[in-house]
C-alpha cells in the first residue's frame, strides 16, 4: 500500500473511531484506533493523537495499565501534551498510584492553565499525596533506625535479628516499603552483609528481604539485578546450607515471575509483552544459569537447584527457553551431568547428588516437550547424537560407561529420544556385555539402563531373551547395590504383562518370590535409604500382580516401612511409592471394556486381557480399608504438595478410589483431604483434575458441606463440580457432581450465587430431560435447591420455558423427581406473582394441578396445596380463575378429611378456602 493510501485510510479509521467513541461503542473505537496506528510507521503528531485517543478508550474499559502505556507513547512524541497528561493522571489515580497521578496533574495544569477538569482532581489528590509524604517520612525514619542495628556488627545479635525481621515486615507491607528500602540502598548493604556475617538467622532474613523486593514488582526486580549483578545469584547458591539455597532459589524465581508475568502456580503462563520488554534481563539470568550448570567450582546442591529453576521456567509460550537452551549448548551441559557417576573419582569430575540424574531427566523431558516444531526436535536429537557418538567412539571403557549413564537418564526423561538411541545396532548388546563384567560400576550402570529400557513393551522382548539370566547372575552378587538393581530389573521384566492375568513372562510364583526379595531389603533395619528406594521401585512394578497385592496388604511390617518412607521421601522414590498405593487400590487408568469388542476379538483369535479374581471389587475394597487404617490418607495429603504433575494425577486417582467407599469419606475430610483435593482439582493434568473433582463430589454427597467444607471451601469446590457436568464425563461423574452441587446449593446464598455466576444453572438444567433417570432426578433436586436464590426466581420470571419444564416434571413417573419438581414450582409461585401469572398461561394447568392435589403421596399433596394457596394469594383475578374450576371441589374434599396422618393437608386446604372466602369468591355454608 502506498504512503498516501495509508494516510487516507488512517484518517478514515480515526474518524470512525471518534464516532464510535461518542456513541459509547468502546470496542469498535479501540479496533479503529489500533488499525489506524498499525498504518502509521513513523512517529508524528497524528500518531500521538491516535495514542491518546486509544488511551481514552482504555480508560473507559478499565484497562488502566494500557492507558498509561499509550499516554506515555503519546508524550514521547509530543512532550507535555495536556490531554495525554490528563488521561494518564486519571489512569494512575484509578490504580492507586497517587504520587504519579499528582505529578501528571500538576504538569497538565502548567501546560493548560485554563483546564477546569484537572483542578478538582488535584484538589482531591493533594491531601492524599501529603499524607503519603508524611507516611514516607515516618517510614524513612523507621528504616534508618533499623539500618543502624542491622548493619552494625558490634550490636548485640538479638537486636540485629529483631531489626532485620522488622525490615522484612516493611518489605512485605506495601510497595512504598520496598521503594523506601531500595532508596536507602538495602540491596548493596545486604550484599556486603552476606560476605561477612555468619549468623544463619540474619542471613536467611536478609535473603527473604531481597525475595520480597522482587515479588510482583518489575521495577524493584530490575534494581535488585543491577545492584547485585546476575553472577551473584550463582555464588550465593554455592553453599551447603539448604535454607540459604532455598532462599536464593526463591529470589531467582520471584525475579523471573516479575519479569515474565508468571506466578508460582503450575499452570501459569508468561506474558508476551513483559517477556519482550524484559528480554535483556531474562536472557541474562538464563545465560548465567546455563553457563553455571557444569561449573566444577559450584557444589552439587547448587547444581541441583539451578537445574530445578531451569525446569520450572521452561515454557513453550513466550519465554522460549527450550529453544534457547539448545542454541546455547545448554543441552550438552545437562548431558554432562547425566554422564557423571557418583561412584567414580577423576580429575575433571563434577559433584552430583543422588537426585541429580532424576532432576536432569525431568529437565531434558521438559525441554523436549516444549519444542514446538520438528526442526527443533531434530536439533535436539542431533545434539544428543553428537554427544553420545563422541563418548562411544572413545576407546576408554569409563567413557562408554558414562555414555550408558547418559542413555539411562534419557530413558527416564524424554523416552522417545532414549528409545531412538537404544534401538540402534549394538547398543543393547553393549549394555548387556557391561552387565557380564566383574566391574561393579559397569554392572550397576548396566542394571540401571536395563531397568529404564523396559518402559516400552516393544523393547522388552530382546532384553528378556538376552538379559534375564544376566540379571539373575548379578542378583547373586555380594554387593547389595548390584543385587538390588538386578532385582528391580527382574521385577520390571516380570511385571511386563501388567494387570493381564493371562500374561506371565516368568514361571508361576516368580513374582511372589521377587516381591519377597524386595520386602527383605525394605524392612531390614541396616538397609541404606538408597537401597530402600530401589526396593520400593521393584514393588511398584510387582504390585500390578493381584497375588502380590494380597500378600503385601496383609504384611504389616512391609506396609509400615512403605508408609515411613513415603512420609520422609521428597523426590526420587515418590513416584514409585505412590504407584504402589495406586496398584493396591486398582486406581490405575482402565480401558473401557465393550462386550461386543471382546467377542469380536475372541472370534478373530486376538488376545483378550483377563482380570485376576483377586482384583474383584470385594478384594479391592478390603485393601482400600486396610490402607486407610495404616495412614495412607495422611501420606497422600503430605505428598500432594509435590510439583510433579504426574504424581499429582496418581494422588488424585488414589483419593478418588478411596472415596468410592462412603465409610472412608469422613476420614478423608477429617485428615485434610478436602484442602488437598481442592488444590489438585485446580492444578495438574486434565485427568488428574477430573479425578480430584470426582473425589470431592463423593465427599460432598456423603457429608454435610457446612461441617466438612466450610464456606470458603464450598465456594472453591463449585468450579471443580461444574467441570464434571461435561459431555465427555461419564454419567456417574455427572450424577455425583449434581448431587454434590445439590447439597452445596442448600448451604447459603453466597454459595448459590457462586454456582450461578459460574454458569451452573445452564449446565444443571441441561439435564432436566436427560434419559437417564438418576441424572434427571439429581438435576431437578439441584434446581429446586437453587430456587432458594432470588436471582433464580428472576431468571424463571423471564421470557423462557423453565417454569413450564418444571411443571411438566411434576407428573414424572419417578416419585422423587416429581416431588422435587413440585417443590421447585411451589417455591417459584410462593415468591413471585409473575411466576403465578405465568403458570396460569400453561395448557392443562387445571388438570395438572388437580392431579397433584389428588396424588396418593402426602408430600405431593402438600406441595400442590402450597401452589394453590400461592396462586390464590397472588392476584384476585387468578384466584377467580382457580375457583371457577373443579379445583374448589377438590379443596373442599381435602378440608373435610378425618385421617390423622393428613392433618397438615387438611389445614392447608382449609387455609386456601378461608382465603377465597376473605376475597368473597365463595361463601361459608350456613
Amino acid at each position: 500500500m502506498m504512503p498516501e493510501e495509508n494516510f487516507e485510510n488512517e484518517i478514515i479509521l480515526k474518524e470512525q473511531g471518534n464516532v464510535a467513541f461518542k456513541n459509547g461503542d468502546w470496542l469498535r473505537a479501540l479496533n479503529c484506533y489500533s488499525n489506524a496506528l498499525d498504518l502509521l510507521k513513523e512517529n508524528n503528531r497524528e500518531k500521538s493523537i491516535l495514542y491518546k485517543n486509544r488511551a481514552a478508550v482504555y480508560n473507559k474499559l478499565g484497562e488502566f495499565e494500557n492507558a498509561i502505556r499509550d499516554c506515555s507513547s503519546s508524550l514521547n512524541i509530543v512532550v507535555d501534551d495536556p490531554k495525554a497528561l490528563f488521561r494518564r493522571c486519571y489512569a494512575y489515580e484509578q490504580l492507586g498510584k497517587y504520587e504519579e497521578a499528582y505529578v501528571d496533574g500538576k504538569q497538565c495544569l502548567l501546560s493548560d492553565p485554563a483546564n477546569k477538569e484537572i483542578q478538582p482532581i488535584l484538589s482531591r489528590l493533594h491531601p492524599i499525596v501529603q499524607e503519603k509524604v508524611k507516611e514516607n517520612a515516618q517510614l524513612s525514619n523507621k528504616i534508618e533506625s533499623m539500618f543502624k542495628f542491622v548493619f552494625t556488627i558490634e550490636e548485640s545479635i538479638d537486636k540485629r535479628i529483631t531489626a532485620i525481621k522488622n525490615l522484612l515486615v516493611i518489605s512485605k507491607e506495601s510497595n512504598s516499603g520496598c521503594v523506601g528500602l531500595l532508596k536507602f540502598g538495602i540491596v548493596s548493604k545486604i550484599k556486603g552483609l552476606l560476605k561477612n556475617d555468619k549468623n544463619s538467622e540474619v542471613r536467611i532474613n536478609a535473603l527473604r528481604i531481597i525475595g520480597q523486593l522482587c515479588k510482583n514488582n518489575e521495577t524493584c526486580t530490575k534494581q535488585v539485578l543491577v545492584d547485585l549483578g546476575v553472577p551473584w545469584f550463582i555464588d550465593a547458591l554455592n553453599t551447603e546450607n539448604q535454607n540459604e539455597i532455598n532462599g536464593v532459589t526463591y529470589i531467582i524465581q520471584e525475579a523471573l515471575n516479575s519479569l515474565t508475568g508468571m506466578s508460582n502456580k503450575l499452570d501459569s503462563s508468561p506474558n508476551e509483552e513483559k517477556c519482550i520488554k524484559n528480554s535483556k534481563e531474562i536472557d541474562a539470568i538464563l545465560t548465567c544459569l546455563v553457563c553455571s550448570i557444569d561449573r566444577h567450582s559450584i557444589n552439587k546442591f547448587a547444581r541441583d537447584s539451578i537445574v530445578e529453576i531451569l525446569t520450572r521456567n521452561i515454557h513453550f509460550n513466550n519465554v522460549n527457553w527450550a529453544e534457547r537452551l539448545i542454541d546455547m549448548k545448554g543441552l550438552q551441559r545437562l548431558l554432562e551431568i547425566a554422564a557423571e557417576l557418583i561412584e567414580t573419582r577423576y580429575e575433571s569430575k563434577m559433584e552430583i547428588t543422588e537426585y541429580s540424574h532424576t532432576n536432569v531427566s525431568v529437565c531434558l523431558s521438559r525441554i523436549y516437550d516444549n519444542l514446538t516444531c520438528d526442526k527443533s526436535r531434530e536439533k535436539y536429537m542431533e545434539a544428543v547424537d553428537e554427544f553420545l557418538k563422541k563418548m562411544l567412539l572413545d576407546p576408554d571403557i569409563e567413557t562408554k560407561v558414562r555414555a550408558v549413564s547418559t542413555l539411562t537418564v534419557l530413558l527416564m526423561g524424554p523416552i522417545d529420544v532414549g528409545n531412538s538411541v537404544i534401538s540402534r545396532d549394538g547398543i543393547i548388546e553393549m549394555i548387556l556385555a557391561m552387565a557380564t563384567t566383574n566391574d561393579k560400576v559397569q554392572q550397576k550402570i548396566a542394571c540401571e539402563c536395563i531397568i529404564a529400557a523396559t518402559s516400552k513393551k516393544s523393547k522388552i522382548t530382546p532384553i528378556v531373551k538376552l538379559g534375564t539370566q544376566i540379571l539373575k547372575n548379578l542378583y547373586r552378587s555380594g554387593d547389595d547395590d548390584i543385587r538390588i538393581r538386578a532385582l528391580v530389573g527382574l521385577c520390571k521384566l516380570g511385571s511386563s504383562g501388567g494387570t493381564d492375568a493371562s500374561i506371565r513372562p516368568f514361571s508361576e510364583g516368580s513374582t511372589l518370590k521377587l516381591a519377597e526379595a524386595c520386602r527383605r531389603f525394605l524392612i531390614h533395619p541396616n538397609t541404606n535409604p538408597d537401597t530402600k528406594r530401589w526396593a520400593v521401585e521393584g514393588l511398584s512394578y510387582l504390585t500390578l500382580d493381584a497375588e502380590v497385592k494380597e500378600k503385601l496388604i496383609e504384611d504389616q511390617a512391609a506396609l509400615e516401612a512403605i508408609m515411613g518412607l513415603a512420609k520422609s521421601e521428597k523426590t526420587s522414590a515418590m513416584y514409585a511409592l505412590v504407584s504402589i498405593f495406586v496398584n493396591l487400590c486398582n486406581a490405575y487408568e482402565k480401558q473401557e471394556v465393550i462386550p461386543e469388542m471382546i467377542e469380536l476379538a475372541k472370534f478373530s483369535k486376538q488376545h483378550v486381557p483377563e482380570d485376576h479374581e483377586l482384583d474383584d471389587a470385594d478384594f479391592v475394597n478390603k485393601r482400600i480399608i486396610l490402607l486407610s487404617k495404616h495412614g495412607v490418607i495422611t501420606v497422600l495429603v503430605q505428598l500432594s504438595k509435590t510439583e510433579s504433575l504426574n504424581i499429582k494425577e496418581l494422588i488424585s486417582r488414589l483419593f478418588n478410589a478411596i472415596c468410592i467407599l462412603p465409610e472412608v469419606r469422613g476420614e478423608v475430610a477429617k485428615l485434610g483431604g478436602i484442602k488437598a483435593l481442592l488444590e489438585l482439582a485446580h492444578s495438574g493434568t486434565p485427568k488428574g483434575k477430573r479425578q480430584a473433582s470426582q473425589a470431592l463430589a463423593r465427599i460432598g454427597i456423603s457429608i454435610n458441606p457446612e461441617v466438612s467444607f466450610k464456606e470458603q471451601r464450598c465456594l472453591e469446590s463449585i468450579r471443580p463440580f461444574l467441570s464434571l457436568l461435561h459431555p465427555d464425563c461419564s454419567a456417574l461423574e455427572n450424577f455425583e457432581s449434581m448431587m454434590a452441587l445439590c447439597n452445596m446449593a442448600s448451604v447459603n446464598e453466597r454459595v448459590r450465587k457462586k454456582i450461578l455466576d459460574s454458569g451452573g444453572l445452564q449446565l444443571i438444567e441441561s439435564y432436566l430431560f436427560e434419559e437417564h433417570l438418576m441424572l434427571r432426578r439429581a438435576s431437578v433436586q439441584c434446581f429446586t435447591n437453587l430456587m432458594l436464590s432470588h436471582e433464580v426466581i428472576k431468571v424463571i420470571e423471564g421470557d423462557n420455558d423453565r417454569l413450564k419444564m418444571l411443571f411438566l416434571l411434576c407428573e414424572e413417573e419417578d416419585e422423587d423427581t416429581s416431588l422435587a419438581a413440585a417443590g421447585a414450582v411451589a417455591i417459584a409461585v410462593s415468591n413471585s406473582v409473575q411466576c403465578s401469572k405465568k403458570l396460569m398461561t400453561f395448557n392443562n394447568w387445571e388438570e395438572s394441578l388437580k392431579a397433584l392435589l389428588a396424588h396418593p403421596n402426602n408430600a405431593m399433596q402438600h406441595r400442590a396445596l402450597v401452589i394453590a394457596h400461592s396462586l390464590i394469594c397472588a392476584d384476585k383475578e387468578i384466584a377467580e380463575k382457580v375457583f371457577a374450576t373443579n379445583i374448589m371441589e377438590v379443596l373442599m374434599a381435602l378440608s373435610i378429611m378425618d385421617d390423622e396422618k393428613k392433618k397438615d393437608i387438611k389445614e392447608m386446604a382449609e387455609k386456601c378456602l378461608k382465603l377465597a372466602e376473605d376475597l368473597k369468591l365463595i361463601k361459608k355454608a350456613a
